[in-house]
């Protein structure tokens, strides 16, 4: 606890205090994702957007790969995304708030991705979970939609990125050959987080620096 605490702090000062809040929860907990709701409504009166970010990662073979594993990363990458919408969607629906969902997927929902068995069925899940949403909730006008990042330098991919050989191998199945920086994310949620995407639900948009559309 005192290790996220004192992440959070650090993610907190690139932010706003007027605009930003921090809350240090535990997306699994139920009570948690009320209390951010309710904070949330507090400070700002009303909930129009949402943004389902958390995940983690824990690789191994699948041959080898523990029911644990399996389950703390399906409750973290899938189980959470909808549950913590369900509790935004109640509310706005309650005060009749037109809103957007976007929830962050990964390649890994689109291609095979080798030694990591739960989170590629995790994103997948959760992809396809998104269109399930986007249609249910579309009657309140309630848009839900992907953002599907490739390879993103960032603390998870962290490891990876250090290992030169690996670097370079991900960057050459680019068309743009490098990695992308969380600042590449940030254009795709401004747009399908407004009302400039008011049109588009159902969908996901790649962040991937080219890497579905390569060929040979």
């Amino acid at each position: 606890t005192d290790k996220l605490s004192k992440e959070l702090n650090n993610a907190y000062k690139y932010f706003d205090d007027s605009r930003c809040i921090k809350i240090l929860a535990n997306i699994n907990n139920k009570s948690d994702r009320k209390k951010i709701i309710t904070i949330a409504r507090k400070k700002f009166s009303k909930i129009d957007g949402l943004i389902n970010n958390a995940a983690i990662s824990i690789p191994n073979v699948a041959e080898k790969y523990s029911l644990k594993d399996w389950g703390i990363t399906m409750e973290t990458n899938l189980t959470s995304s909808f549950f913590l919408s369900q509790e935004v969607v109640k509310f706005m629906i309650k005060n009749k708030i037109s809103g957007s969902i976007i929830n962050i997927t990964s390649l890994a929902s689109n291609f095979g991705m080798p030694n990591n068995p739960a989170y590629v069925a995790s994103k997948g899940g959760l992809k396809y979970l998104s269109k399930a949403m986007a249609l249910d909730w579309g009657k309140f006008n309630i848009r839900v939609n992907n953002i599907c990042p490739g390879y993103i330098k960032t603390n998870m991919t962290s490891s990876s990125f250090s290992k030169v050989s690996i670097r370079n191998q991900r960057s050459k199945r680019t068309i743009l050959n490098k990695w992308g920086n969380s600042e590449d994310l940030v254009g795709a949620a401004v747009y399908l987080i407004s009302d400039a995407s008011s049109y588009v639900t159902g969908t996901e948009l790649k962040i991937d620096g080219g890497w579905s559309a390569k060929g040979l």
